[in-house]
């Protein structure tokens, strides 16, 4: 018997709201057991799916596609173009717009980018943006300011972010991000907490943020869901999924 309660399901409302359902995953470029990976995301019905460690190399899009498609979902923007951050979503969605940035590049590391897009749900307009910051401290925190400009710059009144901080919520990124958007964990703990189990003690370094205005309904690690099982998430990558259910007005 499932010990953590379900979220909402997505809907829509008469008054043009809408709930929306956002999973955001490492997926470690897909080098895992892909069906267990399948299995996980189509369980836990997500509107949106904000990938990190999309393919990035020979043929990237088909295995995307291939991803998307097994799980119900369609491919919203991201992948190699965006230097990892993907994004997914269901039909549900109605996209506006996409973008793909790419951030600047330090000698010796890794290019890191923002996949991002603007779809409405019924009355609800939301920008969406996946991330994978920086492994280094310094270029993190620049990287988490980025982050809040490209919000910001959207044109939305209410706005989706997250992915893999490389953080945790004691960090200067993690706070630097929670000091301006709401951290969902935090609003409305629900499921698991730590995403990263290969460090002791475990870590949250996955998170997922909204702006003002958007009521966060639940969000956590999703363990005891259907079709969610233990061994499927050992599987499907290093990393553990962050679920969450969102209450978005309708756009004014």
């Amino acid at each position: 018997m499932a010990t953590t309660p379900l979220l909402p399901g997505s809907r829509t409302d008469a008054d043009g709201s809408a709930v929306v359902r956002v999973l955001s995953y490492n997926i470690r470029s897909m080098k895992d057991d892909t069906a267990a990976l399948a299995r996980v995301i189509g369980a836990c019905a997500p509107d949106l799916v904000l990938l990190q460690e999309a393919p990035r190399f020979f043929r990237w899009r088909k295995q995307l596609a291939r991803l998307a498609s097994d799980s119900g979902l369609v491919i919203l923007s991201g992948g190699a173009t965006a230097a990892g951050p993907a994004l997914l979503c269901s039909l549900r969605a109605t996209v506006e717009r996409t973008e793909d940035v790419l951030l600047p590049l330090t000698p010796g590391r890794h290019r890191r980018g923002f996949a991002t897009a603007v779809v409405r749900f019924g009355g609800a307009r939301l920008g969406v943006l996946s991330c994978h910051l920086s492994l280094e401290k310094g270029e993190r925190y620049e990287q988490g300011g980025m982050l809040l400009d490209r919000v910001a710059g959207m044109g939305v009144d209410h706005a989706v972010a997250g992915g893999d901080l490389n953080d945790d919520p004691a960090g200067r990124t993690f706070r630097r991000l929670a000091g301006t958007l709401t951290d969902c964990r935090t609003a409305a703990p629900w499921g698991g907490e730590h995403t990263w189990t290969h460090s002791d003690p475990p870590k949250r370094i996955d998170a997922l943020f909204v702006t003002k205005g958007v009521e966060v309904l639940g969000c956590g690690v999703p363990y005891d869901q259907p079709g969610v099982t233990e061994a499927d998430l050992r599987a499907a990558s290093d990393h553990l999924p962050v679920l969450a259910a969102l209450a978005v007005p309708a756009a004014g």
